[in-house]
């Protein structure tokens, strides 16, 4: 029953921010959440093993229509970034490992899906609407987060990153 209520709410939140949506701001957590999930594979992805570079976390599901057409922006920064202290953690909010294998069958993507089947670590993060997303400085902090869609390869927005990564 509670993760239904999560599940709504994060479906009418994902909708209203398509609408309302604010722009890139600074994070205004007080501790960055800690972050260590497996990917598809099984593998674990710890947030403290990439320190040194910039991370963009982004919250994500197969059923949030937003989440899935910002998808491709996602990985045109990655393209962009290459060769820079910079990656991409995934993380697909409360589904199945098939439903998320599936839907990376549709585009070609170059960064992990991480699994949150139970929804703790969005929690833990704050993503009540779908997509979340955070950007993690080289020291481990958060500095900057988005609720709603983005076209993260704009140039203002990769300006952002970069200026992070410095």
């Amino acid at each position: 029953m509670r993760r239904r209520q999560f599940l709504l709410s994060t479906i009418l939140l994902a909708a209203s921010a398509r609408v309302s949506a604010q722009p890139l701001k600074p994070w205004g957590g007080v501790v960055t959440p800690p972050l260590e999930l497996a990917d598809l594979d099984g593998k674990t992805h710890r947030l403290a093993d990439y320190r040194g570079k910039t991370v963009l976390v982004n919250f994500w599901a197969t059923w949030c229509t937003p989440c899935r057409e910002e998808m491709p922006s996602i990985e045109r920064l990655r393209v962009a970034l290459a060769g820079k202290p910079f990656v991409v953690l995934a993380v697909n909010v409360g589904e199945s490992a098939d439903a998320a294998r599936a839907f990376a069958a549709t585009m070609p993507l170059g960064f992990p899906l991480l699994l949150d089947r139970d929804t703790r670590a969005s929690r833990a993060w704050g993503a009540r609407v779908l997509p979340a997303t955070y950007l993690v400085g080289p020291d481990g902090v958060a500095r900057f987060s988005y609720f709603g869609e983005l076209d993260w390869a704009k140039p203002d927005v990769r300006a952002v990153v970069e200026k992070l990564m410095r």
